[in-house]
């Protein structure tokens, strides 16, 4: 009763005029932030953090926490009407909400994405107000071995996101983690495949400008490729009638929300993971899960709802081990955890204790800025819808300039915006071999948390590869991995001995 008391004081808290109208005004931010390629939520909330001076520390976090939800929905908006990830935390979205725009589903995809966002929120509330200090001490017991373990089961999934063609899928995934690897190395800090010592690979691929390369400059031009000239969009007409009939069709993806929302937050309370790899391995859990696999990645529903509710509910995730730990769940808890220091709070233990006012403020916050959330991005989507209706005379230029903007906003460096190009090329001549690009992407991004997890933990056992199935929490993870890993092949022995029916005469 007494948590419930504190949640109804925070309800009133964040339902103050001022800090209605920040929430408001910082979902709006948020959603175009995340909407424009090369920007996402650590961008937005480090550029308006100063902003936050002028008002008191609940009213400002709750500033800037609207802003990281609002980006959360706008990753998606330009992930399904242009094909292009407007953060990591989209790049899954992309799989199947661009298919079943082009399909002229726009309305289906942009709702599914803003419901599943309310859905993923709501159940990520509900844990973090019930479950908070436990869950903390659990996200304490995740040490290297652990997270290297939940990123193995992560690159499981990657089997199921190649289809049945398993050795394409396996190449393009050592192609990824090989681009991962560029750089320098984080234990000696010698350069490894800097191709000639090319400066610019000294800082390593930039995962955005590999994924805008891959699915803007390379998506333009498979669909180049593929109308022959006879470029006309998505025929996509927005209806009050069609609205409220996709918010009904939104049950449908109900096996997604439902992974997403629990994997995502549980991926998202554990320090350094954050909304990417949740919103990646709900994708392909959920595809794993599902009798029809060969639907995904062709405008299936399920596809848009797992990372949709997967990327909120671990974007609240994230913020428990900020509040109650003081170590940052993600890169954009990391700059919301500098601002309460700058404001005066310390976070940890004590903050629930000493700041009462503050920490239930926010919780309550929580609740009410995932409706409005909600009816913003409903609102915004006849908006979204009419960009789907230009041409694509228009609309290809238009993407060609928002990638190469986006691409250099993110690193300000010219080398890779050629590398951007590079990719795009390559990763049309890959889709036009049959080659699935997805693993590659999503390799690229779990590789540089993978890699030296993998390290650290066979430091700390002296290079015995044991410690990843003698630990409590780690074993039966790796367990699973590699009976998913292997189970292709189990499928093929099975195939080979099941007995042939005898033929009729």
């Amino acid at each position: 009763m007494e948590i419930l008391g504190h949640l109804s004081d925070g309800i009133f808290t964040a339902l103050e005029p001022l800090n209605i109208a920040l929430m408001l005004v910082g979902v709006a931010l948020g959603l175009f932030i995340g909407a424009m390629p090369g920007l996402g939520s650590v961008n937005g909330v480090a550029i308006l953090l100063p902003a936050t001076f002028l008002v008191p520390p609940t009213s400002a976090m709750i500033f800037l926490a609207a802003i990281y939800y609002g980006a959360m929905y706008g990753g998606a908006i330009s992930s399904i009407t242009l094909g292009i990830p407007g953060a990591s935390t989209a790049v899954a979205t992309t799989f199947d909400g661009r298919p079943m725009a082009l399909k002229g589903r726009a309305d289906l995809a942009l709702v599914t994405a803003a419901v599943a966002s309310f859905v993923g929120g709501t159940v990520a509330n509900v844990l973090f107000t019930a479950f908070a200090p436990p869950l903390a001490q659990v996200a304490l017991d995740f040490g290297d071995p652990e997270i290297f373990a939940l990123m193995l089961l992560a690159f499981a999934t990657f089997i199921g996101l190649g289809g049945d063609d398993i050795p394409k899928t396996l190449f393009s995934i050592c192609f990824g983690l090989v681009m991962a690897a560029v750089g320098l190395d984080i234990m000696t800090g010698e350069p490894r495949l800097v191709f000639g010592d090319i400066t610019g690979f000294m800082h390593g691929i930039n995962f955005l400008v590999l994924a805008i390369g891959v699915y803007g400059i390379g998506e333009m031009l498979w669909t180049i490729d593929s109308t022959r000239g006879e470029m006309t969009m998505t025929g996509a007409v927005l209806t009050v009638r069609g609205i409220l009939r996709a918010i009904k069709e939104t049950a449908k993806g109900w096996r997604g929300m439902t992974i997403g929302s629990f994997l995502g937050f549980f991926v998202g309370i554990l320090p350094a993971a954050g909304a990417t790899p949740g919103s990646l391995m709900s994708y392909g859990i959920t595809k794993m899960l599902d009798k029809h696999p060969e639907s995904y990645g062709k405008g299936n529903i399920n596809g848009i709802s797992a990372p949709e509710s997967a990327n909120n509910s671990a974007s609240t995730g994230a913020m428990l081990p900020m509040l109650t730990l003081g170590i940052p769940g993600s890169p954009t808890t990391a700059i919301l955890l500098g601002g309460m220091v700058i404001w005066g709070l310390q976070p940890g233990p004590l903050l629930f204790a000493n700041q009462t006012e503050f920490v239930w403020g926010l919780v309550g916050w929580f609740y009410i800025s995932n409706f409005f959330a909600l009816i913003v991005n409903l609102a915004f989507i006849p908006l979204f819808i009419w960009m789907l209706r230009m041409p694509f005379t228009v609309l290809a230029p238009m993407i060609f300039v928002l990638s190469i903007v986006g691409g250099f906003a993110a690193t300000q460096d010219m080398h890779d915006i050629w590398l951007m190009l590079l990719f795009g090329i390559g990763a049309y001549l890959l889709r036009k071999l049959d080659y699935p690009v997805a693993p590659a992407v999503l390799a690229i991004v779990l590789g540089p948390i993978a890699e030296p997890k993998l390290r650290q933990s066979l430091l700390f056992s002296s290079g015995d590869p044991m410690i990843f199935l003698e630990r409590p929490i780690a074993g039966p993870i790796t367990v699973i991995a590699i009976f998913l890993i292997l189970l292709p092949l189990f499928n093929l022995i099975w195939k080979k001995m099941k007995p042939k029916p005898a033929p009729s005469l």
